[in-house]
């Protein structure tokens, strides 16, 4: 598999699968990865050696000559991004309706017209100028503007629950980053409440409210270089990801999902013994990567070593069943498909694990309202309103029970 993690403004990991049968993930994200070898695996402590040992340049001739984008590079904003934030906030003397103006103009579409796109990987400039991103990208360029504008910014990393999609045959485990815009701190002025957006570009309600933490611009990067060697991985070109993927480790040496995706080249390359320390470096940093897990089960299948990989397997499974947004997310990508009898299945799993999660109830709800059963939409809907951790997400269930009501 792939950790693709910001790959949906993902800060996203990007993770591929090509097992047949299960879904790995070729990690392949901007996401963070190392080893003490998971107890199901193997009862015994794994001597990983230092970081460099686990690099393969020998396997890889060529990649010192990719053109690797630097960190001004990738942050650098072009003299058209700049006037863009001089004529949206210049006309403004109060720093909270700067930061208000410079949100709004970034999501309106009339003023930028950004879209949204989950494999576009692009700079800061890039962003500006193609206005197509993945969060990731959105985040970054939103990050220069904001910064040019003279605001603090802090990244965010947002802990979802594993999320995929699919491109080019692969399964993409997706992360998520997002960013909290600051007005500058006033001399002498002590603040409690200090000002601040938050901006996000993620329109999956069911990610609002998940934990989140603050990650460097240095982790940022390594997330960018992330994604750009899932991008490579997935138009087969393995220099160019091992190029990214070694860059990505040498900014951020305990960025879990890179060391992942790196096992995943060795193993394309095969170079099996390389992609198996991978792995193992990947869970001493992340002892709980199901990913790392599954991608390492599959490197023991392919090399018969079928026991240990159905060990692995088997742990991975039922720590996956056992978690209700697994469910939610398989309920919501059965509805995109529009299997309403199957993702009423996983949203009934889900509620059965968790009865608390008002995206549960909205998923029932919606997957009822497409069968036809409104009554029981509604139901579910109310329950939803109920179970509801703000009142944006009260307001909006309510708008759409008002809708019902007029059916």
């Amino acid at each position: 598999m792939l950790d693709d993690s910001y790959v949906n403004g993902m800060l996203l990991v990007l993770e591929v699968s090509i097992m047949p049968q299960r879904s790995l993930i070729l990690t392949v994200l901007i996401s963070f990865i190392f080893l003490m070898f998971f107890s199901a695996c193997q009862t015994r402590v794994v001597q990983i050696p230092p970081p460099d040992t686990l690099l393969y340049d020998q396997g890889f001739s060529g990649f010192s000559d990719i053109d690797i984008e630097s960190e001004q590079q990738v942050f650098q904003l072009d003299e058209n991004a700049k006037a863009f934030v001089e004529s949206t906030i210049g006309p403004l003397h109060n720093k909270i309706d700067q930061m208000e103006a410079l949100v709004k103009a970034i999501f309106d579409r009339s003023d930028l017209n950004l879209l949204y796109q989950g494999d576009a990987n692009t700079t800061a400039s890039g962003t500006f100028q193609s206005q197509a991103a993945n969060c990731l990208s959105m985040s970054i360029m939103t990050y220069a503007l904001a910064t040019e504008a003279g605001f603090e910014v802090d990244f965010q990393e947002i802990i979802i629950p594993e999320y995929w999609t699919r491109r080019a045959g692969f399964s993409l485990l997706n992360g998520h980053i997002n960013l909290k815009m600051l007005a500058p701190k006033q001399v002498h002025v002590i603040e409690f409440n200090r000002p601040s957006y938050q901006v996000d570009f993620d329109p999956q309600s069911s990610r609002r409210g998940l934990p989140k933490k603050v990650v460097s611009k240095q982790a940022v990067l390594s997330m960018f270089y992330n994604n750009k060697g899932a991008d490579a991985v997935l138009q087969k070109d393995y220099v160019t990801a091992y190029a990214y993927f070694r860059e990505a480790i040498q900014i951020n040496p305990n960025f879990h999902s890179a060391w992942i995706n790196l096992g995943i080249v060795y193993r394309l390359s095969e170079y099996f013994p390389q992609a198996e320390k991978s792995y193992q470096h990947a869970l001493v940093i992340k002892p709980d990567s199901l990913t790392a897990m599954e991608n390492l089960a599959y490197l023991y299948t392919f090399t018969g070593r079928n026991e240990d990989a159905e060990d692995i397997l088997a742990r991975v499974e039922n720590q996956r069943n056992s978690n209700p947004y697994y469910h939610v997310n398989l309920g919501e990508q059965q509805m995109e498909q529009e299997h309403w009898d199957q993702a009423l299945e996983h949203f009934r799993k889900a509620l059965a694990l968790d009865r608390s999660k008002h995206e549960v109830y909205f998923g029932l709800a919606r997957a009822y309202f497409q069968i036809g059963e409104l009554q029981q939409s509604q139901r579910y809907l109310k329950q939803a309103k109920n179970k509801a951790g703000n009142k944006q997400d009260e307001d909006r269930y309510q708008s759409k029970l008002e809708f019902l009501s007029r059916l």
